[in-house]
């Protein structure tokens, strides 16, 4: 099956943006729009729902790395025994707007940082660790969006009251717009066995596809929109999202100057009655990147320090993943990713990965009479281009990586397990530990372990 992709124009003027003459998945959904806001205006007797949300959540994360050995480091590596902390605390409202319509505003509190201010490991080890930390807490709007679900149907599924979602119903066949501020996260590449480090795996390349540099600040989360198509057992979804004013950058670009397009069509279906899914993502992403090779040359030619800012130009990135999970038994679940992107280009917004791995489970504790705790595990294996080696050994920094030198480059190769213990119906004590092979890509360091304790408690 071939797929086309939304593709921005190779011109000086970065907000024009053109479609592929084989395939526009904005078209599409423009139509299947057009085509819902009919339906949904003959099924003006759909119940209406819950009408006002108040949720909370409290997360708190210790990491301590193990000693490893550690013949050179640069600006940034992983150190050896060291340890760190986040804190971070949620309050979600929402509100039904009109028939089918939802507004949600998110404030969050964050305090503390991840190992090495979360640096070292591009499979980063907490994904409650943003790229910006600090040691008094501070305030912060990660989430202000709508969502408008459009029924294409008369059925009625039950949905029940959640963070970012108000109890009510939808008709199984739906047309779902999202708009404002908001996660890539919270539409593409969901996983329910791993994607939420507040109460599964922690490990980046585990909750997300290592390889997904989507659009989003520091924090993760970024301004756009996303339309999502549920009809039988298919969707396709299609966002246009802000990228960052500089890769891994505090700000968005206020002009929408550099962006990213992202499609996604998922499958789900039914192995010996048991449900599961499968899910193609691509992504292009478009604005100021340099090439990784131009920045090493360039420091050849002048005797200079690799600077990648010296050659970033427009241009895309462009990637694409695979995204499995399978129920295997009542209890017992499996997850698979698989990833690429582009190998020569700077990643942006997320982390230095151009291949990616990831395979693992999830337990629920039915067998010894803990219903409510999770056992998990997962192996990963990331690794990156010969364009990227080669500037990492010449001194290059990544938006995660950097050793200051490369002569070994090897894949990374991370084990994560954790234990989920409910202590409460609501609060969950976790025990995490990741072993690391080759953190950073580097054969010369590690292996290096990673223990953490999370306490999380939620309403």
């Amino acid at each position: 099956m071939a797929v086309c992709v939304v593709k921005p124009l190779m011109s000086p003027r970065p907000n024009a943006i053109a479609r592929d003459p084989c395939f526009s998945v904005f078209a599409v959904m423009t139509m299947v729009l057009s085509a819902a806001v009919s339906a949904a205006a003959a099924a003006s007797e759909e119940p209406i729902g819950q009408t006002f949300a108040v949720h909370g959540q409290f997360t708190y994360v210790e990491q301590e790395a193990s000693r490893f050995d550690a013949p050179y480091a640069g600006t940034n590596s992983l150190s050896p025994g060291r340890g760190a902390e986040t804190i971070d605390t949620t309050v979600y409202l929402g509100t039904r707007l009109w028939t089918g319509a939802e507004g949600w505003i998110n404030g969050e509190i964050d305090q503390g940082f991840g190992l090495n201010n979360t640096l070292g490991v591009a499979g980063f080890p907490s994904g409650e660790a943003y790229k910006i930390g600090k040691n008094q807490p501070y305030l912060r709007l990660p989430r202000l969006f709508l969502r408008q679900t459009l029924n294409l149907d008369g059925t009625r599924l039950g949905l029940d009251a959640a963070a970012n979602q108000l109890s009510g119903f939808r008709s199984a066949n739906r047309v779902v717009i999202t708009i404002g501020k908001f996660s890539v996260g919270d539409v593409f590449d969901m996983n329910q066995f791993a994607h939420d480090p507040r109460i599964d795996f922690l490990n980046w390349a585990a909750i997300d596809a290592g390889t997904f540099d989507y659009a989003a600040d520091a924090w993760g989360y970024t301004a756009g929109a996303a339309i999502e198509w549920y009809q039988g057992g298919w969707t396709l979804r299609g966002g246009l999202f802000d990228l960052s004013t500089l890769p891994n950058s505090v700000h968005l670009d206020p002009g929408f100057h550099e962006s990213q397009a992202v499609v996604e069509l998922e499958k789900r279906h039914e192995l010996a009655a048991l449900p599961g899914r499968l899910a193609l993502t691509v992504f292009d992403s478009r604005g100021r990147m340099g090439l990784l090779d131009d920045a090493v040359k360039l420091a050849h030619s002048t005797a200079m320090a690799v600077d990648i800012a010296a050659v970033r130009r427009y241009r895309d990135r462009i990637g694409v993943s695979v995204n499995l999970e399978q129920q295997l038994t009542a209890h017992l679940g499996a997850f698979a990713r698989l990833g690429k992107a582009a190998g020569n280009v700077e990643s942006y917004d997320f982390t230095d990965i151009d291949r990616t791995v990831s395979v693992g489970l999830s337990l629920q504790g039915m067998g010894w009479h803990r219903a409510d705790d999770r056992l998990g595990v997962a192996a990963i294996d990331n690794d990156i281009s010969a364009a990227r080696a080669r500037y990492l050994n010449a001194g290059g920094l990544g938006l995660l990586v950097g050793d200051g030198r490369l002569p070994h480059p090897g894949p990374e190769q991370i084990i994560e397990t954790y234990y989920s213990l409910a202590v409460l119906k609501a609060a969950q004590l976790s025990f995490d530990y990741q072993w690391i092979n080759h953190p950073g890509f580097n054969r010369d360091r590690g292996p290096a372990s990673v223990v953490a304790v999370r306490l999380h408690w939620q309403f």
